[in-house]
């Protein structure tokens, strides 16, 4: 490897392992913003490398750190710091540090990567709610009622039938437009999930709708008269919907978007579909999925499902 700066990863042809940690800090947060990585990401990342820059000695340079360093400064999060450093931002920490050297390192900024070796606390987050397919058709049918009423309102039985039919996230919702359906049949009708953002291409997809959910859109265009998005309204509003379909169903468990999309991926898993299906449902890549599956796996096993021995040709 040579020790000359490569364009493709965004490195400044001034810095040389014998740079101060702060300019090359700010180097890489133009690296990630030109990436496209969201403010908030790159935020936190750079936040993670200045709380690096204030714990080593200010005469330290890129190439002065070591793995020892490092280990002293997650000791120093984890232990010393005086301020409270959960599992889960520790973990981040860690990924933020191990990505900048290992940037530096690929662009040849620095011959060797100190965080290579440095261990990773990994966080396991805890199983989602759920509902059980009783649940189900619980919630359906008090939004039935409410579509049925003296005053109908087809609104929550089309909200709470989508997300659990697509498994799509609040974000996606709040974004479908009407020329996102294409219903003309509804034997045979879709709904398209697309990002504006080219970075989150690779999610869009088109997921099926039922006949069902057809005739209940159609209820709900004709009292609500959307014009261009299919659910106009705020992201807490639509989640207000979902907390009136709780309460009328008699729940003590709140149904929200994630509960929907859990559940519209666990029942995919106990009806048999394969898994790499719900995968592209879902919106996530292999790797992501791994977790996922292993986690509705455990969900069904609670429920009381016996599932097939696990497979491994989607861990590649």
């Amino acid at each position: 490897m040579t020790n000359q700066p490569s364009e493709d990863q965004g490195i400044p042809a001034h810095l040389t392992e014998r740079t101060y940690l702060q300019p090359v800090i700010q180097a890489w947060k133009y690296y990630l913003n030109d990436q496209g990585r969201s403010p908030y990401t790159v935020k936190a990342f750079v936040a993670d490398l200045n709380l690096l820059d204030g714990f080593l000695a200010p005469d330290k340079t890129i190439g002065d750190i070591s793995l020892t360093d490092l280990e002293k400064f997650t000791e120093w999060l984890q232990n010393e710091r005086g301020v409270p450093c959960s599992p889960k931002s520790l973990s981040r920490r860690i990924t933020s540090v191990k990505s900048f050297f290992r940037w530096l390192q690929n662009s040849g900024v620095i011959l060797v990567d100190p965080a290579e070796k440095l261990v990773q606390r990994s966080v396991t987050s805890p199983l989602p709610q759920v509902m059980t397919r009783e649940e189900v058709e619980a919630a359906l049918a008090a939004a039935t009622a409410m579509r049925e009423a003296d005053e109908p309102d087809a609104r929550p039985y089309t909200l709470l039938r989508l997300l659990l039919e697509t498994a799509i996230k609040k974000g996606e919702c709040r974004e479908i437009d009407l020329n996102h359906l294409s219903i003309e049949d509804p034997e045979d009708a879709f709904v398209f999930i697309r990002y504006t953002n080219p970075r989150y291409r690779y999610k869009e997809r088109k997921i099926t709708l039922s006949p069902e959910w057809i005739e209940s859109f159609n209820e709900y265009a004709a009292q609500y008269e959307p014009e261009e998005r299919l659910f106009p309204w705020t992201p807490r509003r639509m989640e207000y919907i979902l907390e009136d379909i709780t309460r009328a169903a008699g729940f003590e468990k709140r149904i929200s978007f994630d509960m929907c999309r859990w559940t519209s991926a666990l029942m995919d898993l106990t009806d048999g579909v394969e898994p790499d299906k719900i995968r592209q449902k879902l919106g996530v890549s292999k790797i992501q999925f791994r977790e996922v599956r292993r986690k509705l796996r455990t969900l069904a096993l609670q429920q009381g499902f016996n599932l097939p021995d696990e497979d491994d040709e989607d861990e590649e």
